[in-house]
């Protein structure tokens, strides 16, 4: 379009996601006084927002920890934040999030030098290197050693604990929205980089989201769907009901060892990311790997017993950065409780061994075990699709695809999958959290 010789950008998306159609999203967000809420604080309702909203009482308290974290007062300048997770999101190569992240960072007063690579970037935060890449593909990894060369006495240049234990939540809070991003197939905002031209795309000529290959279009409609959801229902009333079966605690670690080794394959490696990543990108080739390869010495488990969220992580966290802990706490609280008793075509279903039996895979992933749950059970509840997209977007959340997503739950809403990408998101996040907290609660001991 252009108006007295001025050429004038034109969004190029056809709604939020490339995986849900803008008019579900319509159908299913009724409730708008959210966004309006979000449009109040944030003078924009984006296309996180926009996906988020089919879940208000999550978005609600998302929006919440979002405030805390990046705009009160805390140890860390509002700058410095937003860095921090351009940082993040760029290890899972997530342009959306480093867009959003940069726009951020450029009108709270940051230096725009920064973003045109790493190594412009002040050596405190650059010393953030390693953390950042083991809480986004190994948080396991991540030791007591990490901590103490960061804020011992003698670092240089030395982080406090307050200081680090706000960018530990920012890295880990950004990664996990990266995997939100990529598993419900956000388009880029119309002020990003491929989300606007100066011309209208003639229909062959449309640019094609990143997220989904060039033949997928739509919803595919499988005649076994709607077994598959009753074959998932029966499931879960007969574990419901079934009484404690007699199981040692021996074959309940084998069950838990069964799953963990499991291969599960996911999609192939996407092309290379955009520079705008690449350059803030330190170590690329460093990525997930599972945390059990068959035959492998493999780290040693943690126990929930022995460290756990509630027990241990939200008391440090509280004293460290006070309210955050009660802001994360609400998260994990909303997201383990959010029900709408329905599933797929069906009414008043009680879906808590499904919620649960999603939220422990995800902790299995990450060598987290819980020594009162049978792993039998995710074998049951969660079909092989399921976990391939689980296990993507959890691990590898670059390589999602509009096939992967499309493929598991056929006959389910999109609301429903949406659900489960913030199951999957919020497990990730604590997992993440577990891991740095008990090496930080190590190294204050």
């Amino acid at each position: 379009m252009s108006e007295e010789g001025i050429e004038v950008p034109r969004a190029l998306a056809s709604g939020p996601s490339a995986f849900i159609p803008a008019k579900e999203l319509l159908i299913e967000g009724l409730n708008q006084d959210i966004l309006v809420e979000s449009f109040l604080s944030l003078g924009q309702v984006d296309h996180l927002t926009m996906v988020m909203a089919l879940h208000p009482s999550y978005l609600s308290c998302f929006l919440r920890t979002q405030h805390a974290l990046f705009e009160l007062d805390g140890p860390l300048p509002r700058d410095w934040r937003h860095y921090v997770s351009v940082m993040a999101a760029a290890r899972h190569h997530c342009s959306y999030m480093v867009q959003q992240h940069s726009k951020a960072f450029l009108e709270a007063g940051g230096d725009e030098s920064w973003l045109s690579g790493i190594k412009h970037a002040p050596v405190k935060l650059r010393s953030l290197h390693t953390l950042n890449k083991l809480l986004a593909h190994r948080p396991w990894l991540i030791t007591q050693q990490h901590i103490q060369e960061l804020v011992c006495a003698g670092a240089e240049p030395r982080w406090s604990l307050a200081e680090l234990i706000h960018a530990v939540i920012l890295m880990a809070h950004t990664h996990s929205l990266c995997s939100f991003v990529w598993g419900c197939g956000l388009n880029p905002e119309p002020d990003h980089i491929g989300g606007y031209a100066f011309h209208p795309p003639s229909p062959s000529h449309i640019p094609r989201s990143p997220h989904s290959p060039a033949h997928e279009d739509g919803r595919p409609e499988l005649v076994d769907g709607a077994v598959e959801v009753e074959v998932l229902m029966k499931r879960m009333v007969e574990l419901q009901q079934q009484q404690e079966e007699e199981c040692t605690q021996e074959e309940m670690v084998t069950r838990f060892e069964r799953q963990r080794s499991e291969s599960i394959p996911t999609a192939v490696v996407r092309g290379a990311p955009p520079e705008l990543v690449l350059c803030l990108v330190e170590e690329p080739e460093f990525r997930y790997e599972d945390f059990a390869p068959r035959g492998e010495q493999s780290p040693s488990t943690m126990r929930a017993q022995d460290y756990s969220w509630e027990d241990h992580g939200f008391s440090l966290v509280q004293r460290l950065l006070p309210d955050m802990g009660q802001f994360l706490d609400e998260e994990f609280q909303v997201v383990s409780n959010l029900t709408y008793n329905r599933m797929a075509m069906h009414e008043d279903v009680d879906t808590y061994t499904l919620r649960k039996a999603l939220w422990n895979y995800i902790h299995c992933l990450y060598g987290i075990r819980y020594d009162d749950y049978d792993y039998g059970s995710v074998n049951v509840l969660l079909e092989r699709s399921l976990k391939v997209f689980v296990k993507t977007m959890a691990c590898h959340p670059e390589q999602t695809t509009a096939r992967i997503y499309h493929a598991f739950w056929r006959h389910f809403r999109h609301s429903e999958k949406v659900h489960a990408n913030l199951i999957v998101m919020e497990a990730r996040l604590q997992a993440a959290l577990l891991y740095t907290l008990r090496s930080i609660t190590a190294y204050i001991k």
